[in-house]
């Protein structure tokens, strides 16, 4: 049954402007885990399909969501990987319509037992538009974006273009020089961080303790310092002294 959420999602906040409205099928609990937001070509590779399913599984494996949109290729791949309890996919239509109809036994496992949500009305159909919210809001649900392959002018590459926006990490995995050009290009910049080995990744980001969901959450909304230090005064000293916060322009970047 199609519901429509009536309560605040702190990891919006990140994105240019708050959706208006949300509609989601199945298990809001999930949008209280840590999560992890994963995309890619509709045409990976075999190796990149292999390491999106390590990746995912891995994550799901140690407690954790994954994000992302619903569509053929790495979006599916991750989404079946973490098995259906463990997944949140955010789609371009609304969620009375299964897009794309590829997948929608696997839509319908997650209507069923993990999350499905949108920003579009019962009958509203996918359009050029609504695929990059659905961008938005898949990279603004994680903790950090994980791309698995992007060609040169992928659409992916809007995502990463969000993500750093919004301060988040970005990881890929390196490809032989010619393949998945975008992340290529982007690591060669230094904008994205490449993942060498899946496990000492997962084990590395996994046992970061989150020490305060509220106060976690709070600090993915970038606040400026002075109304941060008003609510939580001695955390605030304590994060930025050991790092996990950093102060630019009178705001607050979390570094998890």
């Amino acid at each position: 049954m199609i519901e429509k959420i009536n309560f605040h999602i702190n990891e919006l906040e990140s994105m240019k402007k708050y959706p208006k409205e949300l509609f989601c099928i199945g298990n809001k609990n999930l949008l209280n885990k840590r999560k992890v937001s994963i995309v890619g070509s509709r045409k990976p590779n075999l190796y990149a399909q292999k390491m999106t399913h390590l990746l995912s599984q891995g994550f799901a494996q140690r407690d954790m969501a994954i994000i992302s949109g619903a569509a053929i290729g790495v979006d599916s791949i991750a989404h079946k990987a973490a098995g259906a309890k463990n997944t949140i996919a955010v789609v371009a239509n609304g969620l009375d319509i299964r897009y794309p109809a590829i997948n929608k036994k696997l839509i319908e496992e997650i209507e069923q037992n993990g999350l499905m949500l949108s920003s579009y009305k019962k009958g509203e159909k996918a359009r050029n538009y609504s695929f990059v919210q659905r961008n938005e809001i898949v990279v603004s649900l994680g903790e950090v974006l994980i791309v698995t392959y992007a060609d040169e002018k992928s659409g992916t590459l809007s995502s990463i273009n969000y993500a750093l926006k919004m301060g988040k990490k970005v990881y890929t995995i390196p490809h032989r020089l010619d393949e998945s050009i975008g992340t290529q290009k982007l690591l060669e910049k230094g904008l994205i961080e490449p993942i060498y080995c899946i496990e000492t990744f997962l084990n590395s980001f996994c046992s970061i303790e989150k020490k305060d969901d509220e106060l976690t959450n709070y600090l993915k909304t970038h606040p400026k310092y002075e109304d941060a230090i008003s609510k939580y005064a001695s955390k605030i000293f304590e994060l930025e002294l050991d790092g996990t916060i950093i102060v630019e322009n009178g705001l607050i970047k979390p570094t998890f």
